[in-house]
């Protein structure tokens, strides 16, 4: 989705409350597996109030619902739309412990320890310009209600747009970091997993480099999360994983965009040497690579027809019924 439309999509957005949520969490597949979880379809009701509304319900983002779904309103989509919600994904290729973030889907990644699970969440991370960047590190500091000190360059771009800002803003329900941080152990120190007091953001490209998250997410992960939790920070749009069945599957994610404008749904990917290899072993079946590569889902694909992944009904309920709002902002 084009830029405009992401920040059309805040700006028409409540950012007041966020309904009740929890991890989705996922039983760990067996050894030589990726594939975990099951879509599911929803027909967008006439309460909904925006997608966010709508990702927030299965614990999801925005754009990860307009990737399955390229033909919905970015903002409302209407009702007796009926939408793919994408809840089967490929784990990334990465050691299954701590936290894993993959910038391309918009997604965090937490494996209990000592555990066969692993626990799935949205995130907001940096805007172009002030990307999140990719990293193997620590979580160095624990921090509940945590005051927030502005950077220079935000309290300039906000008085350039004239808004002045504190020198620091205290912990409540004005504090844009929210109730839980986690600081990184990278740099000096500046990047922190946190909460947010606009959860409309979260699942979108709008932060000034660090990780969002929504208020019940941050509060799950502070609690289980210990210090010293290795966190791997990747960028990768394409996943793929040939299954212990014989079934190959692709997960295509749009990229993140490098200049402003850019056509996430057509600019070129970086293809490694392990997904060409991937393809042409694919055989008959690499032209329907190519039409996955193209598209840009956001979940796998089998490349063999025979097993295509299927998606299960959820039952219409209303909006109240669905996630009742409720304030989780100090």
């Amino acid at each position: 989705m084009k830029r405009a439309s992401l920040l059309t999509l805040l700006l028409l957005s409540s950012f007041c409350t966020v309904p009740t949520a929890g991890a989705t969490e996922y039983p760990l597949p067996p050894a030589g597996s990726r594939l975990i979880g099951q879509n599911q379809l929803y027909t967008v009701q006439a309460g909904d109030r925006n997608l966010q509304a709508i990702a927030r319900r299965f614990n999801t983002g925005a754009q990860l619902l307009l990737e399955a779904n390229n033909t919905v309103s970015p903002v409302q989509p209407l009702p007796g739309t009926v939408m793919t919600i994408p809840t089967q994904l490929l784990l990334p290729d990465t050691p299954r412990e701590g936290i894993v973030v993959n910038l391309a889907e918009l997604r965090l990644y937490y494996f209990p320890p000592g555990e066969n699970s692993v626990q799935v969440y949205p995130i907001g991370i940096g805007q172009l310009g002030l990307e999140t960047p990719e990293m193997t590190t620590r979580i160095s500091q624990k921090i509940p209600n945590p005051t927030w000190t502005p950077p220079a360059g935000i309290r300039a771009r906000s008085k350039a747009a004239g808004i002045t800002l504190p020198a620091v803003v205290p912990a409540g329900p004005y504090n844009p970091l929210g109730r839980y941080a986690l600081r990184l152990g990278y740099g000096n120190g500046e990047y922190l997993i946190h909460g947010t007091n606009a959860p409309d953001s979260v699942g979108l490209r709008v932060s000034s480099g660090c990780i969002r998250m929504n208020a019940p997410d941050i509060e799950a992960l502070f609690s289980q999360a210990a210090a010293g939790t290795t966190v791997r920070i990747i960028n990768e749009p394409i996943k793929f994983s040939l299954e212990p069945d014989g079934t190959r599957y692709l997960e295509v994610h749009r990229p993140l965009s490098r200049n402003e404008g850019e056509n996430t749904q057509t600019m070129a990917f970086e293809r490694s040497d392990d997904l060409k290899q991937f393809i042409v072993a694919a055989g008959d079946a690499s032209g329907r690579a190519e039409q996955v590569l193209n598209r840009r889902v956001g979940y796998p694909v089998a490349l063999s027809a025979k097993l295509e992944g299927g998606a299960v009904p959820v039952q219409s309920v209303s909006n109240d019924d669905a996630g009742k709002a409720v304030d989780h902002q100090g």
